[in-house]
């Protein structure tokens, strides 16, 4: 394989790594930004109904931003150095995640919090050294 393939096929990983965290982000910050705190408690975010309100419309707004810093800079060639930084967000998000369920005893949802931040970090790790996505010229 050569040098262009190689690159190819980071740069093809970190867009689907990319997408699956852009596509689950905007789920869930769509989701706790627009349901009512009772219904994310019945759906299983039994935390939202122990913390303020505004903290979880909050974090629901920063995993959509989130989702659209991780796609959007790259995708444009505009300020592309924002897609490491929004991966540096979801895993400091997943990070925080696992220390509230850990706390709360909620085990079962860590597998899908390391799933997260491994995937996080890959596209951190990916677009700062392996694949980095160069602006477009003025």
């Amino acid at each position: 394989m050569s040098g262009s393939d190689t690159k190819k096929g980071w740069n093809i990983a970190l867009w689907v790594g990319q997408a699956l965290l852009a596509g689950v982000y905007v789920m869930a910050g769509f989701m706790k930004v627009s349901q009512p705190i009772d219904a994310l408690v019945a759906s299983g975010l039994t935390y939202a109904g122990d913390y303020p309100e505004l903290l979880t419309r909050f974090v629901g707004t920063i995993e959509i931003l989130g989702a659209i810093g991780i796609i959007l800079p790259a995708a444009t060639r505009t300020l592309p150095g924002l897609t490491p930084l929004a991966a540096v967000g979801f895993s400091v998000i997943q990070v925080l995640a696992f220390g509230l369920h850990t706390m709360r005893g909620e085990y079962g949802v860590l597998p899908v919090n390391i799933v997260l931040l491994a995937l996080s970090l890959f596209v951190l790790w990916g677009r700062l050294l392996k694949a980095p996505v160069t602006a477009r010229s003025a």
